[in-house]
């Protein structure tokens, strides 16, 4: 039924930006209910039913209900090294990462639900160094094929890298490959915008998994480069 009817109300986005002008714990604890309601459970409900959606395309990447340390990210923001002690994140988020993947090499699908700045995506983001590198031989030996995976034609022309890159080549690689502003990245992750007057809609479900088939062939590419199965 919920898939159905959809997930998100419209007040989901009222909570947040609420939550944006009152970013304190006094403001959260006596609106903690509206979180609940409008945020965690039906996010944990679309999880769920996520779960089987994308075994079909990418069967070893996992969608984990469970509401702590599964794939629902945490509200609170972690303030120990940041400038901004603001407690909690203004987006609701998740991410289905790969199952045999590593701290620091495990590629995933993302999802981010923002006023304004609703989005999918999937890839890896910084890399540990040896990831990194195997990212970037593999692209300078198949750019055909990293072409291939990164064209708007396969992805979609709202799709778009995201992160940072290099000033210069990385050592070893040749400073003309074709490639080579896509060897220099640091990231290898790409974004594509979702429409927030569908978030609160029955096609909810329906974007987010068609983004996420676009974007496949782009994470298979990462995934194999780091020497995980797909």
């Amino acid at each position: 039924m919920a898939a159905m009817a959809g997930y998100f109300s419209p007040d989901l986005f009222r909570f947040l930006r609420e939550l944006r002008a009152h970013n304190d714990r006094e403001w959260f604890t006596a609106n903690k209910a509206r979180y609940e309601r409008e945020g965690r459970d039906p996010l944990l409900r679309f999880i769920v039913d996520l779960g089987p959606e994308l075994a079909r395309f990418a069967k070893h990447f996992v969608a984990d209900p469970r509401p702590v340390g599964g794939s629902m990210m945490r509200i609170y923001r972690d303030t120990r090294f940041a400038k901004d002690k603001s407690p909690y994140k203004t987006a609701l988020m998740a991410h289905f990462q790969h199952a045999r993947g590593e701290e620091g090499a495990t590629p995933g699908f993302y999802l981010r639900l923002e006023p304004g700045h609703s989005a999918v995506g999937a890839g890896i983001w910084r890399p540990e160094p040896g990831a990194l590198k195997k990212i970037r031989k593999r692209i300078a030996d198949d750019s055909k094929g990293w072409q291939r995976v990164t064209s708007g034609k396969t992805m979609g022309l709202s799709c778009g890298m995201a992160g940072e890159s290099l000033k210069r080549p990385p050592p070893g690689f040749d400073p003309e490959h074709p490639c080579i502003e896509d060897i220099k990245r640091k990231d290898f992750a790409i974004t594509v915008e979702l429409d927030d007057k569908r978030i609160a809609s029955p096609a909810f479900k329906g974007d987010v998994v068609k983004a996420y088939k676009a974007i496949t062939p782009f994470v298979e590419f990462v995934t194999r480069a780091i020497g995980l199965p797909f």
